[in-house]
């Protein structure tokens, strides 16, 4: 099987990801497109694993690891910003208030 085709499919994952990044206002939506923008690069990264003989395999694990760690702690963080201001939208919320109001 030619590497091309998981390529096209990792960049159009990659498109879509950057796309929800930048269009997107709620903070759920946002952490959704990352994890799309991480499984681009892991299918990227094992497709070169299995084509090329590379170690890709062993950086996709680490890019999953990654990818829960960096879910746990902004669901943490978004779980707070709500707590304090009753909102995930980001344009609505003022970072520059103190908190301890």
């Amino acid at each position: 099987m030619h590497p091309v085709i998981p390529y096209l499919l990792a960049a159009g994952l990659f498109g879509v990801g950057v796309y929800g990044v930048l269009a997107r206002r709620n903070a759920i939506l946002l952490l959704m497109a990352v994890e799309l923008l991480l499984n681009a690069v892991n299918l990227v990264l094992v497709t070169a694993s299995a084509a090329f003989g590379s170690a890709g395999q062993v950086f996709a694990l680490f890019v999953i690891v990654l990818a829960a760690a960096e879910i746990g702690i902004g669901l943490a963080i978004i779980l707070q910003l709500y707590r304090l201001r009753q909102t995930v939208a980001v344009d609505d919320v003022d970072v520059t208030v103190d908190v301890t109001e």
